[in-house]
């Protein structure tokens, strides 16, 4: 059966998620002066680390269910949290997002300079490139752990059934025994009378 380690793998990856969440959010919430597709990109890369967390959530979700029952109390209440978390983060975003939507909506009413570099913009492209490219990559691995997760829960399942099955085996036969030892009682019992009544 497996322990707490797989779980305990994705939850260090899940809040090192939180953590880039956190400061791309707390850097929207403070980018005033920002442009306006400035704004809209970083709305991107919070969505991207928000869909990343959903999908290691989804994975904290799956190893805790083959963690023993005895050891499972305590690491639901973490997956509670960290889905409490998410949420949390899930509202915050969408508060942002609407108040871009409002400043596009000036922007789109009273007109806006864009002066971005073009420098810029490839070097952003490039990042984004490359941090889709490794989220691809640990989505990958991710999905590799949760098929062998899968295999050695079916494992376990099998040999379960197995040992199921052998142990009915067992009952069979003792249920036969007691069946037949129930038949020597009354042969015994009608003799005994037998030799009573002589």
């Amino acid at each position: 059966m497996a322990d707490e380690s797989q779980f305990d793998s994705y939850e260090g990856e899940l809040k090192l998620v939180f953590a880039d969440l956190q400061q791309k959010l707390d850097a929207l919430d403070t980018s005033s002066t920002t442009s306006a597709e400035e704004r809209k990109s970083s709305i991107r890369l919070a969505e991207r680390a928000l869909e990343e967390a959903k999908e290691l959530l989804d994975q904290l979700n799956l190893s805790k269910s083959s963690i023993p029952t005895t050891q499972r109390t305590k690491v639901n209440a973490r997956y509670r949290n960290h889905a409490s978390d998410l949420d949390g983060y899930t509202r915050k975003l969408k508060t942002l997002k609407n108040s871009n939507n409002a400043d596009s909506d000036r922007a789109q009413l009273f007109g806006e300079r864009y002066t971005d570099d073009p420098n810029d913009a490839a070097l952003e492209q490039r990042q984004q490139l490359l941090s889709g490219t490794e989220r691809l990559g640990r989505s990958g691995e991710r999905l590799r752990e949760s098929q062998r997760i899968a295999l050695e829960t079916e494992a376990i399942g099998a040999g379960t059934l197995a040992d199921l099955h052998q142990q009915r085996n067992v009952i069979e036969n003792t249920h036969r025994n007691l069946l037949q030892s129930e038949g020597y009682v009354d042969r015994s019992v009608k003799t005994l009378r037998g030799m009573a009544r002589r």
